[in-house]
């Protein structure tokens, strides 16, 4: 049997179905977010991955673990419950797979934790967190939770790492990758001069089902399909939602003073910022990721291009904005 865990997410969700699709058994664990409906052959466990005793009757019986479980937050009152989560969550996972045999473990992190300030040049999986090359706490914590994975693998258990980029895909609308499409569907007008990697929700999920079928272990994979602009994605989807473009630059004396007037709203208000010093410093660092590791392990594997995952998921998004 397989477990994922942290299932209700976009990738998790997408990771079941196609788990399911092949023929399967799986189990999958929920903490707040229920699960959608999925057919039969699912077994459904209310889990939080701080609750050790719980983990360990989840693990009961399994053999492969993909471990989506863990917290995206670059708001500074989050910052414990990021090392909760993504540190003490995550070896509390790794424990109770190396107690209960488990065959072999795929762990999603993030390419924060490989440190995303580097201008110098493309970001490989050699790198790691450190304070001058990191601008989030999130990316210290998804850091910390691949060293409980490697302290697992010193320990016997067979594990990968996943290091995705942005993920693009047709989640829930308070999921981080969705607000951009949603940003750009409500003509918001500011663009800024930053790059990232961006990646189809499905060619993450292929690409772990693939590193679990293989002999790889001990091993970690930045998975990204292409290095682009901000702006020129926001151009992207703002064509296929036929919507106006964001057509405003923001200056980096701008965007830091946006995240001071949002950090005082939020003292005065209580209402979460829109923008962080940390989503602010990210929307402005022109980052690259080198993805060819990967593909020298799996020669045939290919992503879906760009332009392909914005217009299938823009679609999606508006079937699922006209059912409400």
């Amino acid at each position: 049997m397989i477990l994922v865990t942290g299932g209700s997410g976009l990738l998790g969700t997408t990771l079941i179905e196609q788990l399911l699709s092949a023929g399967h058994t799986v189990k999958a664990t929920w903490n707040k977010t229920p699960l959608p409906s999925f057919d039969g052959r699912l077994l459904r466990e209310q889990c939080d991955i701080l609750d050790v005793v719980a983990l360990q009757e989840v693990m009961e019986g399994i053999s492969k673990v993909f471990n989506c479980a863990g917290l995206v937050s670059f708001h500074p009152k989050d910052k414990q419950r990021l090392y909760k989560i993504n540190v003490e969550g995550t070896a509390n996972i790794v424990n109770a797979a190396v107690n209960a045999g488990v065959e072999k473990m795929v762990h999603v992190s993030s390419v924060s934790s490989l440190g995303r300030i580097r201008e110098d040049g493309p970001i490989n999986e050699s790198m790691h967190w450190t304070p001058a090359t990191s601008n989030s706490t999130y990316g210290h914590s998804k850091y910390l939770g691949e060293m409980e994975v490697w302290r697992g693998i010193a320990e016997g258990l067979n594990a990968v790492i996943v290091n995705p980029v942005i993920i693009l895909g047709p989640g829930k609308p308070e999921e981080s990758s969705t607000a951009i499409f949603r940003s750009v569907l409500e003509e918001f007008p500011w663009y800024t001069n930053g790059s990232t990697g961006f990646v189809d929700v499905r060619d993450v999920v292929k690409a772990m089902i693939l590193l679990m079928d293989s002999d790889v272990t001990g091993e970690r994979f930045i998975i990204s399909a292409e290095n682009r602009d901000y702006r020129d994605v926001f151009n992207m989807i703002a064509k296929d939602f036929n919507k106006k473009s964001p057509h405003k630059k923001v200056s980096s004396f701008m965007a830091s003073l946006v995240w001071r007037l949002q950090a005082a709203r939020y003292i005065l208000t209580g209402s979460p910022p829109l923008v962080t010093r940390e989503t602010a410093r990210t929307a402005m660092t022109k980052a690259s990721f080198d993805n060819s590791k990967l593909k020298n392990f799996f020669p045939g594997f290919q992503y879906y291009p760009l332009q392909q995952t914005i217009t299938d998921t823009c679609r999606l998004l508006q079937q699922k904005l006209n059912n409400h």
